[in-house]
């Protein structure tokens, strides 16, 4: 039986909740949260009538010596809670984004390479069925090499809290979820970004509702995103809306259960080549997913079986320097080297 203890537990608690009751063999012993009656009220939600709550995580984990800690903390907090996690022996699955700035990210890379722990980041959209076959069937070579990727990502979502208070919101908080899949799914590492952020006269957020940014890959293809927190109407998915250009074809997924493609024939009606739909591969059995369940399944396989777990930390700096790339790129008004 693997313990674990959440530290942070507002209203994104709830989902890695929900999450962590399905999964046998794993039990919360604690729950900690600077406002000790949030923590208090979780653990009445969920049945934790035996869990130690409280708001000094080092206290915690010296009282329930767990295996894990699940990091859902404000980012502000990230690196605090990670390196406390660590020195206390506990490997840690922690929220997006892995760190705030590039100190801490490189900081919090160290100790866990110290700690010898097992240390992964919630991308949870990788785990999400469509995100698996497109890029399985990305790899089948059907459309010949990715040559562009387009994303559109449109809400207006009310959060209050911390992200209605933080700089860089889209690119920091939600972005990032974008970003990780575009790299995932072709396999790729950026390069170069070219961003600007700005705030719509109807913002609420402090700084970086909205921004466009694109970015060069290793190989030529190109990643745009175009994004927007203050967009009411006409709403994408939350997993923004898919429009990837290949050699031989295209492929859309409108973010929601809307997944097509077109391959080239090899013939030619006046200006076009002719195109026929071809169906993108269902899932296979091998595949993870289940969003936010499936990545915390992933990470628990990982700390039994001693393999890596796919969004381990040292991977999703790369994702994570897209995000910082992103935003050195918007304060300064020129096209930056992603550095990793």
């Amino acid at each position: 039986m693997l313990t674990a203890v959440l530290v942070g537990c507002g209203r994104m608690s709830q989902a890695w909740l929900e999450a962590i009751r399905k999964l046998e063999g794993l039990r919360l012993v604690g729950l900690v949260d600077i406002d000790v009656a949030q923590a208090e009220k979780r653990a009445q939600e969920y049945g934790m009538t035996n869990a130690a709550v409280g708001a000094d995580l080092a206290a915690i984990l010296a009282a329930t010596k767990p295996d894990i800690v699940f990091d859902v903390a404000v980012p502000q907090a990230r690196r605090q809670v990670v390196e406390t996690a660590f020195a206390h022996g506990c490997h840690v699955l922690t929220e997006k984004p892995m760190a705030i700035d590039r100190d801490d990210a490189q900081a919090i890379l160290l100790a866990a390479s110290r700690s010898g722990r097992v240390h992964a980041v919630v991308q949870n959209r990788r785990y999400l069925a469509a995100v698996r076959r497109i890029r399985r069937f990305l790899d089948s070579g059907a459309l010949g090499r990715p040559t562009s990727i387009h994303c559109d990502f449109f809400l207006a979502p009310h959060f209050g809290g911390f992200r209605e208070a933080i700089d860089h919101v889209l690119l920091i908080d939600m972005a990032i979820h974008t970003f990780d899949v575009a790299r995932f799914v072709i396999d790729g590492t950026p390069k170069t970004v070219f961003c600007t952020e700005w705030e719509p006269v109807n913002s609420w957020y402090k700084s970086g509702s909205s921004a466009i940014a694109i970015f060069e890959m290793e190989g030529g293809t190109i990643f745009n995103y175009r994004g927007s927190w203050c967009a009411a109407g006409l709403k994408t998915s939350w997993e923004s809306s898919w429009r990837i250009v290949c050699e031989r074809g295209a492929l859309t997924w409108d973010g929601f259960d809307g997944l097509m493609a077109e391959q080239t024939t090899g013939e030619r009606d006046g200006l076009f080549d002719l195109t026929e739909m071809v169906e993108v591969p269902a899932l296979d059995p091998n595949d993870r997913i289940g969003g936010h369940l499936g990545i915390i399944e992933d990470f628990v396989d990982a700390i039994r079986t001693g393999r890596e777990p796919e969004t381990r930390g040292s991977d999703n700096i790369k994702s994570l320097a897209m995000v910082f790339g992103a935003i050195e790129s918007a304060g300064t008004g020129r096209r930056v080297a992603i550095e990793i």
